[in-house]
C-alpha cells in the first residue's frame, strides 16, 4: 500500500511543479488570460483527452451485444484516419485563420454569410452538449467506484449538475488559474494511464481470466453488422471538437515562441521550416491540435483490445468500459486499490474540467454572435480577468436543463453532440479548398485543393453518418433540432434583435468585449457581412409575407430598412498591408471637432 501511496505522491508533485502559471509580468505583457503553449495544451486539449473515458466505451456498446466487438479494430482504424486527415487540416488553416474564427471565419470570407451563421449555431450547441456529455460522464466514473452504474435517473441528474456548477465556478475565475489546475489533473492523468497499461499488460501475462458473458448475444445479419459498424464508428468519433475548439480560441493564447520552437532556431537552424511552422500564437495551436493527431487511435486501440481480451464494457460489473480495467490493472500493483479509487475520482475532477474548454469556446464565439446580431448586446460583458463571464453562465443554464431533460443518460446526449461537431469540420475543409484555389497554382494547388476537398468530404460523409449510425438512438430527432436551430437562427437575425449599424458594431468589439487588432477587424467585417445578408433575407422575407397577406385582399405598404454600409474586401478590412490603420468603422463613427481653447467643460444642472 505504500508503494502505492510513493507512486500517487511522485505523480502529483512532478505534475503540480511543470503546470503552467500567470504572472503578472506575463498579464502586463500579454493581457489578462492570455496563455501560453502548456496552459493552451490544457484547456482546449482537455475535452478531446478526456474523451479516452467515454468514446471507446460508446464504440464498444455498439458492437458487444451482437458478438461484433472483435472487430473493433475496423473501427478504430476509421477513427485513427480520420483523426489524422482533420488534424493536418486545421493544423494548416491556422496559418490562414491565425487570429481566431474557425470554421466561422473562414465560410464567411469563402463561402456565405447564411453558411457562417448556421455555423455559429452549431457552434454554440456543440459547446453546450460538450458540458452535458463531459460532465455527465465523471457521474459514470464516479458511480463505478461503487459499482452503481446504473442507479436512478436524479442521482445522476444532481451529480452532473454539481460537476458543471464546479466548472464554471472555476472557469470565471480567469483562465490562467483554470490552466494550472486543469494541466496538473492531465499530468497525473498521463503518468497514471501508463501505470495503468502496464498492469493490464502484467495481468494479461498472468492469465486472468476474462469476465464471464452475463448477456443474451443476438447474432446479426450482414447487412446489420455494417450497420453497427458504421454506429461504433460514429461514437468513437465524437471527440473532434478539440480542433475547432483550438482554432477558435487562438484569440486568447500569447503570440510568442514556446520554448522548444526558440531552442529550436537557435540550436538546429538547419531546420527553419518546422520551427517556421510552430511559430507565434498559430504555432502554439498547431501544438495543441499535434498532440491529436494519433491520440484518439492510440488511446481507442489500446482500451479496445483489453476489453475484447477481458470481456468488460460499460456496464460490466457496474463500471464503466475504462472503470472496469483500471480496476483489473491497478489491481496488479501493490496497494492497486489506492490508486484505482484516486484514478476514478481523478476522472470525475477530468471530465468535469473538459467543461472547460466548452466554457471557453462560448465565450469566443458568443460575442462575435452579438456583434453579427444574432445574440441581444446584453450578453457580453468582459470582467478585469478578460472572462465573458454571462456567457459563461447562460451556458450552464442551458446545460443542467439538457441534463435534466436526458435524464442524467449520458449515452442520450451523445447523438446530440456528435452530429454537431463535424458540420464544422465539413464547412472548414471546403473553404480551405477555395482558399487554395485562389492563391496556389501548379502542384501545390492541385494536390493542395484535392487534400482539402477529401477533408470536407469526408466530414460531410461523417455527418451524415452520424445521423444514419444513430437514428435508433435519437438521431432523427437531432435532424430535426439541427433544422428548428438553422430556422431559429435566421428568424432571430432578420428580427429587430439583428439589427446592428457601425456605432453598435464598434461599441460591442472595442469597447464592451475589449478586443483590439486583427481579431476585432475580423469581427466588424464579418458584422458588416451578416448585415448585407440579413438585409437581402429580410428583405425577401418581408416581400414574401407582403404577397402571401395580398392572396386574401390584404395590402399594406412595405417598410425598409435603411441599407447597411459595404462591408468590402476581407484583406482591405484586415489591413493587411498597414496594420497600424485604424478601424474600417473609424469612418462611421462621430469624431468631436477641435475647438479653440479645448473641449468645452462639463458643468453640472442648475438647481430649481
Amino acid at each position: 500500500m505504500l508503494f502505492s501511496i510513493a507512486i500517487l505522491i511522485v505523480v502529483v508533485v512532478v505534475a503540480f511543479r511543470a503546470a503552467p502559471r500567470e504572472t503578472e509580468e506575463d498579464a502586463h505583457i500579454h493581457g489578462a488570460g492570455q496563455i501560453g503553449v502548456l496552459a493552451a495544451l490544457a484547456l482546449f486539449g482537455v475535452d478531446y483527452f478526456t474523451s479516452y473515458y467515454y468514446a471507446t466505451g460508446e464504440m464498444m456498446s455498439a458492437l458487444h451485444p451482437y458478438g461484433l466487438q472483435q472487430y473493433g479494430y475496423i473501427a478504430v482504424i476509421v477513427i485513427a484516419l480520420f483523426n489524422a486527415v482533420f488534424g493536418f487540416l486545421y493544423m494548416y488553416s491556422l496559418g490562414i485563420f491565425n487570429e481566431g474564427g474557425g470554421s466561422y471565419t473562414a465560410s464567411m470570407r469563402y463561402l456565405s454569410p447564411g453558411l457562417s451563421l448556421v455555423v455559429a449555431v452549431v457552434l454554440i450547441q456543440d459547446y453546450i452538449f460538450t458540458i452535458v456529455v463531459s460532465s455527465l460522464s465523471g457521474v459514470d466514473q464516479l458511480l463505478s467506484l461503487t459499482n452503481s452504474y446504473n442507479t436512478i435517473w436524479l442521482i445522476r441528474f444532481g451529480l452532473g449538475a454539481l460537476m458543471a456548477g464546479i466548472t464554471w465556478w472555476l472557469t470565471i475565475r480567469g483562465r490562467g488559474e483554470s490552466a494550472r489546475v486543469v494541466f496538473t489533473m492531465l499530468g497525473v492523468f498521463a503518468m497514471m494511464t501508463i501505470t495503468m497499461a502496464i498492469g493490464l499488460f502484467i495481468a494479461k501475462g498472468k492469465g486472468v481470466p476474462a469476465v464471464p458473458f452475463t448477456e443474451p448475444v443476438h447474432t446479426p445479419s450482414l447487412w446489420q453488422a455494417a450497420y453497427y459498424m458504421l454506429s461504433a464508428s460514429m461514437k468513437g468519433l465524437v471527440a473532434l471538437t478539440g480542433l475547432e475548439a483550438m482554432s477558435n480560441g487562438i484569440q486568447f493564447v500569447k503570440h510568442e515562441d514556446f520554448g522548444l520552437v526558440k531552442w529550436g532556431k537557435k540550436h538546429l537552424p538547419k531546420w527553419k521550416g518546422l520551427w517556421e511552422f510552430y511559430s507565434g500564437k498559430s504555432g502554439i495551436g498547431r501544438m495543441v491540435q499535434t498532440s491529436f493527431l494519433f491520440y484518439g487511435g492510440l488511446t481507442t486501440s489500446l482500451l479496445a483490445y483489453f476489453a475484447v481480451h477481458f470481456n468488460v464494457f460499460d456496464g460490466t460489473l457496474g463500471r464503466t468500459l475504462v472503470g472496469n480495467l483500471a480496476f483489473i490493472g491497478f489491481d496488479q500493483i501493490p496497494g492497486g486499490i489506492i490508486l484505482y479509487w484516486a484514478y476514478q475520482i481523478l476522472a470525475v475532477g477530468l471530465l468535469s474540467a473538459a467543461s472547460m474548454t466548452a466554457f471557453q469556446d462560448l465565450q469566443a464565439t458568443a460575442w462575435r454572435d452579438v456583434a453579427i446580431g444574432e445574440i441581444p448586446e446584453i450578453v457580453v460583458y468582459r470582467n478585469p480577468q478578460g472572462t465573458f463571464t454571462r456567457s459563461v453562465t447562460a451556458g450552464f443554464i442551458v446545460a443542467v436543463l439538457i441534463q435534466f431533460l436526458v435524464k442524467g443518460n449520458t449515452s442520450a446526449a451523445v447523438p446530440f453532440y456528435g452530429v454537431g461537431v463535424f458540420m464544422p469540420i465539413m464547412v472548414m475543409g471546403f473553404a480551405i479548398r477555395k482558399h487554395i484555389l485562389e492563391h496556389y497554382t501548379g502542384a501545390k494547388r492541385k494536390w493542395g485543393a484535392f487534400g482539402a476537398g477529401l477533408a470536407g468530404g469526408l466530414s460531410a460523409m461523417v455527418f451524415v453518418g452520424q445521423i444514419v449510425g444513430k437514428w435508433t438512438e435519437g438521431g432523427w430527432v437531432v435532424l430535426i433540432s439541427f433544422s428548428v436551430l438553422v430556422l431559429t437562427a435566421n428568424t432571430l437575425l432578420i428580427s429587430p434583435i439583428g439589427w446592428r449599424d457601425p456605432k453598435m458594431i464598434h461599441r460591442i468589439v472595442r469597447e464592451k468585449a475589449r478586443v483590439q487588432g486583427s481579431m476585432a477587424s475580423i469581427v466588424e467585417w464579418q458584422s458588416l457581412k451578416m448585415q448585407e445578408y440579413r438585409h437581402s433575407v429580410r428583405g425577401r422575407a418581408l416581400i414574401a409575407l407582403t404577397h402571401f397577406f395580398e392572396l386574401f385582399g390584404v395590402r399594406r405598404p412595405l417598410r425598409y430598412e435603411p441599407v447597411p454600409v459595404p462591408a468590402g474586401d476581407y484583406d482591405h478590412a484586415l489591413h493587411v498591408d498597414h496594420p497600424e490603420a485604424p478601424s474600417l468603422l473609424d469612418q462611421y463613427l462621430d469624431h468631436p471637432i477641435p475647438t479653440v481653447g479645448g473641449a468645452p467643460k462639463e458643468t453640472k444642472r442648475s438647481e430649481e
